[in-house]
């Protein structure tokens, strides 16, 4: 089979793709060919199940869970142990769900990280668990909020993507581009100025005083990333005691919250915003050329097979 390897650090360069056995299956594993991958998630085929396997047969669409066992010190896939941008890959039987009913593999293999990074920061903490008249704050387009009943404030870096995220469902939109305030200015449109009950944070030091300045009495604040950068001084624990707020670190999900996702895209019939442009497997480094230049809009996908 094929499969791409990252050899050391550095550029795309280091980025090798190279021909290897296909894994053997154990008793209580599945084989998975990939047809999908973008690169921790994928979205593939059951071609073989091990003798003791009960969940799964030849055939079924499944999805592999990032987390492999989701206890401490298992490995992820695309981190410790080898990822998905192969052709075959074998997990435990207890380490993928089945895909949405009527999803094709484009848009399943969008689901095993950042959808599931989403759902468990909406619907993860007991005692928190987003209520239908709920406030959202967060950079996607919020599709499981809205599916909840939730009224979603979308912020974007572009006017084009704000008129995207408006046609996906958004109540509203700010680019925070524009706005120096975006926080303060997004918790003034919520009822009273009450702030919000659950603010989605991946910007990390540009951006945590924002979230804190939108966020409600209670609200949870879900860190999931930390891909802005900013000069200022960076909020701190006790933060929290001042906005009265919860702040919890997110790490996409586990096996159980990936199948409760499942059952409400097949309920609800959410859709995952994809890219229009397909990578072939062969051009995975210009993926990531493509999504460092930010020139996507939604998921972006690599086909394997």
């Amino acid at each position: 089979m094929q499969q791409w390897r990252l050899t050391g650090r550095g550029d795309y360069d280091k980025l090798k793709q190279e021909k290897a056995d296909v894994p053997s299956v154990g008793e209580n594993d599945i084989l998975v060919r990939d047809e999908m991958v973008p690169v921790s998630d994928a979205a593939g085929v059951v071609e073989e199940v091990g003798s003791r396997v009960t969940r799964f047969k030849k055939g079924d669409k499944v999805l592999p869970t990032f987390h492999q066992a989701h206890q401490p010190g298992k490995p992820s896939l695309g981190g410790p142990i080898d990822g998905v941008a192969r052709e075959f890959l074998v997990v435990s039987e207890l380490d993928a769900a089945l895909m949405p009913n009527d999803y094709d593999f484009v848009q399943g293999a969008t689901l095993p990280c950042a959808a599931l990074t989403a759902w468990d920061s909406l619907f993860g903490l007991e005692g928190r668990i987003l209520k239908p008249g709920d406030w959202v704050l967060t950079q996607g387009t919020g599709g499981f909020a809205k599916a909840a009943g939730a009224t979603v404030v979308s912020t974007t870096s572009s006017s084009a993507k704000a008129d995207i995220l408006k046609g996906l469902g958004a109540d509203h939109v700010i680019n925070y581009k524009d706005d120096a305030d975006w926080g303060k200015t997004a918790k003034a449109l919520t009822p009273g100025g009450s702030g919000f009950q659950h603010v989605i944070e991946i910007g990390g030091p540009g951006t945590l005083q924002h979230s804190l300045n939108a966020i409600g009495f209670q609200g949870v604040i879900s860190i999931i990333g930390f891909v802005a950068e900013g000069k200022e001084q960076m909020p701190t624990l006790l933060d929290c005691l001042a906005y009265k707020c919860i702040a919890r670190g997110i790490f996409v999900g586990s096996r159980e919250q990936c199948e409760d996702m499942v059952k409400a895209i097949n309920s609800n019939g959410i859709k995952p915003v994809v890219d229009d442009t397909v990578f072939e497997f062969e051009k995975l480094p210009e993926a990531y050329q493509y999504m460092e230049a930010q020139k996507h809009i939604g998921k972006v996908c690599v086909r394997v097979a």
